[in-house]
């Protein structure tokens, strides 16, 4: 079936993305009348394979994936009445793009924004257990009716106006490179995410969030419960995180994959971030800095 309009723009970030890319748009070519990607100056093929394809290539600098984001809602000449935000690594299932060719044209006017499933494949394994799956994620809205909240790390498109509903299949989340490749990513997501946690502590930063409420939506839920694990001793945590996921929600299911998946992303990761953590809170009582002073001596990131 070819390309059938439905007012659709999908907008992708990315960074030396040529692993992934044509994958990504070959997902929605049928769909989309637009793809933008906006580019943070990659190194390799990445802005040849979307130009190749059909994308127009934006270029701005990368600060994180929220400010980029809203740059690209800024930037963008978005035409259409909708637009989707697809991540390099993630691409769109065939039913799911049926599902929106055939839902997106009829959808009532007080609609204005569409959840998607995320199953995320790790070293090419489905991971369904642990609390992983279903990930439900807003990533289809009206153009003007909703924003990327503005958060260092684990940021959520915020509907800002109209209702939502959910649809029924997947798209995934299936990061090619080895595992070299996301320990040195997720190193850079852990001091993001520090940031993030310190904030809740020091609100040093303006944020525009997604509400917190334990029986609302997915994200408002998991923005709940984060704030509750904050709350929790450094270290500590980290272990209550990996137990809940991997013996009470059944993450042992997922195989020797989903040991590795789990164990790194639901253990060793928060363990970093509360490792980075103890570096900041050191360096504010040490040096008598503030948090900013403080996240730019260790971490090297200017807030």
């Amino acid at each position: 079936m070819g390309r059938i309009n439905i007012g659709l723009t999908v907008i992708i970030i990315t960074y030396n993305e040529s692993k992934h890319i044509r994958r990504c748009l070959e997902s929605v070519q049928d769909i989309a009348n637009d793809v933008f990607v906006v580019d943070s100056f990659s190194t390799d093929d990445t802005e040849a394979i979307c130009r190749d394809m059909g994308g127009q290539v934006l270029k701005n600098n990368f600060v994180n994936h929220a400010t980029q984001f809203n740059w690209a809602l800024q930037n963008c000449p978005i035409e259409t009445k909708w637009v989707m935000r697809l991540d390099a690594d993630e691409y769109l299932l065939p039913e799911l793009v049926d599902e929106l060719r055939n839902k997106l044209p009829i959808l009532r006017p007080n609609i204005s924004g569409l959840y998607m499933k995320r199953r995320v494949h790790f070293s090419g394994k489905w991971i369904r257990y642990g609390a992983y799956y279903p990930t439900w994620l807003l990533r289809v809205w009206r153009h003007g009716d909703a924003v990327c909240e503005q958060r260092w790390m684990d940021e959520h498109i915020k509907l800002l106006r109209g209702e939502s509903l959910h649809l029924k299949n997947d798209f995934v989340d299936d990061n090619l490179h080895g595992l070299t490749n996301w320990v040195s990513k997720h190193n850079g997501y852990a001091s993001r995410e520090a940031i993030d946690l310190m904030n809740m502590t020091e609100q040093f930063l303006d944020q525009d969030e997604v509400p917190m409420r334990l029986f609302g939506s997915q994200e408002e839920r998991k923005r709940w419960l984060k704030y509750r694990y904050v709350q929790f001793p450094l270290f500590l945590r980290p272990f209550i995180y990996f137990f809940y996921r991997y013996f009470i929600k059944l993450g042992f299911l997922d195989g020797k994959e989903g040991l590795v998946w789990h164990f790194l992303q639901g253990f060793w990761y928060r363990f970093l971030v509360d490792a980075k953590l103890m570096e900041l809170r050191r360096d504010m009582q040490l040096n008598g800095s503030n948090p900013q002073s403080a996240i730019k001596n260790v971490l090297g990131i200017e807030v």
